[in-house]
């Protein structure tokens, strides 16, 4: 695949195919976890839209139907790896992935990291976690019924379990991981002041886990970045580069997305008091339940990381050029239309295509394991421990998160 220097530009960062202005996209919507507003008017408006973003320079098309996603997540000339040394519209002041990430490779070179970490990455080794990730919950659990009520699902279970779970999971010292997390959400920010903070964040996030790695290269454990360490097909290994960006992207989106999610989850069961009564009366139904509220839930603010199309491609009638940016909404994905009846509903008995929240295609995320074992212990355990549990505020005074990229109630104070 050509890098990023051998795709032309457009004219002006402006994509081909169209006379229409484009859309000044902001994607700052945050009332609860309503659906975006914005973007619903982008989904209406045509498959792809041309639009501008709060950083970056140029414009990109914005793919928001579900058919179309799954072609630019799979067709090989749309890229990842040239969005190295671009300037794309983006969400964030600093792009939050490292070029060396393995998310921004393409085949063959990512199908070969993806296989080294498979290896040691394992449904296995998830499973295995899942009694520790139990122990974790109920500790987190009595110790907010010690401190009385009301609780904070979200600063007593949500800010702690996957942080926990994924640092046990690489090894990482207690005393390391405040720091850690603050870097982490620092990469997250939205404001254009952030910017300077966001650059050191990635920074030391690089050099703690090239530390980090290269201790375990010399003397490995039964820890998950050593099991890395030492995986390897025929002859084939990680770099030493490749090795401390995987475990920091590990870090970051093992913890990050989850802590949020157990907030989300928790605060959409308690606002849907009879879906949380059904789930009480059958727990088998839990998995089910965690698929459709991962569907329903807009996670998150906008877009992630564009591809670069490499080549001329016809998609939902109209010419993306070669060069052109393209940014994929899984949000409005899982609220198809032409996917999903009745899309905005919350249907736990819904069958149809699976969801887009994890992704699609080549860059599926690779944590999805752990986020559904943590989440499912989270769940179950709240509709068995707390028959009574309610929220201890009406819900228009949670406060949101409004600073980064993230959908999350910064508090869930609740009693049981």
């Amino acid at each position: 695949m050509e890098t990023s220097e051998t795709v032309p530009d457009t004219a002006a960062g402006r994509p081909s195919g169209t006379d229409t202005e484009p859309r000044t996209c902001s994607f700052a919507h945050v009332t609860a976890l309503e659906f975006d507003p914005s973007l619903r008017e982008l989904m209406a408006e045509a498959p792809l839209t041309r639009i501008r973003m709060p950083y970056g320079t140029g414009e990109a098309w914005l793919a928001t139907r579900y058919e179309d996603i799954k072609v630019i997540t799979t067709d090989r000339r749309f890229s990842r790896k040239a969005v190295i040394g671009r300037d794309f519209p983006r969400m964030t002041p600093e792009p939050i992935v490292q070029d060396e990430a393995i998310n921004l490779m393409d085949p063959p070179e990512y199908n070969r990291l993806r296989r080294l970490v498979a290896q040691g990455f394992t449904n296995r080794l998830v499973d295995t976690l899942r009694p520790a990730t139990q122990r974790t919950v109920d500790r987190l659990l009595d110790a907010m019924e010690e401190r009385g009520r009301p609780g904070d699902l979200a600063a007593d279970l949500g800010a702690h379990l996957p942080m926990t779970t994924i640092c046990e999971l690489l090894d990482i010292p207690e005393e390391d991981r405040p720091e850690l997390r603050a870097n982490a959400v620092a990469l997250m920010t939205l404001g254009r002041g952030d910017r300077d903070s966001a650059v050191r964040a990635k920074a030391d996030l690089r050099a703690y886990f090239a530390d980090l790695t290269k201790s375990r290269r010399r003397d490995p454990g039964e820890d998950l970045i050593s099991r890395l360490c030492v995986a390897r097909i025929g002859e084939e290994m990680l770099a030493d580069d490749e090795l401390a960006v995987l475990a920091m992207i590990l870090l970051i989106t093992g913890h990050d997305t989850t802590t949020y999610q157990i907030s989300n989850m928790s605060y959409t069961l308690l606002t849907h008091p009879e879906l949380m009564a059904r789930l009480r009366a059958e727990p088998d139904l839990v998995p089910q339940a965690i698929e459709e509220l991962l569907r329903w839930i807009p996670f998150r603010k906008g877009v992630g990381i564009p591809r670069i199309a490499t080549e001329d491609v016809e998609l939902a009638g109209v010419t993306i050029r070669s060069g052109d940016t393209v940014h994929i909404s899984y949000l409005a994905a899982n609220r198809d239309e032409q996917v999903y009846e009745r899309p905005d509903e919350l249907d736990v008995d819904r069958e149809g295509p699976l969801h887009m929240t994890f992704g699609w295609g080549t860059h599926h995320c690779i944590g999805s394991h752990l986020a559904l074992m943590e989440l499912q212990t989270v769940v179950s355990t709240l509709v068995r421990r707390y028959p009574g549990l309610t929220l201890a505020v009406p819900p228009g005074e949670i406060e949101w998160n409004t600073s980064s990229i993230w959908r999350f109630p910064l508090t869930l104070p609740v009693t049981w």
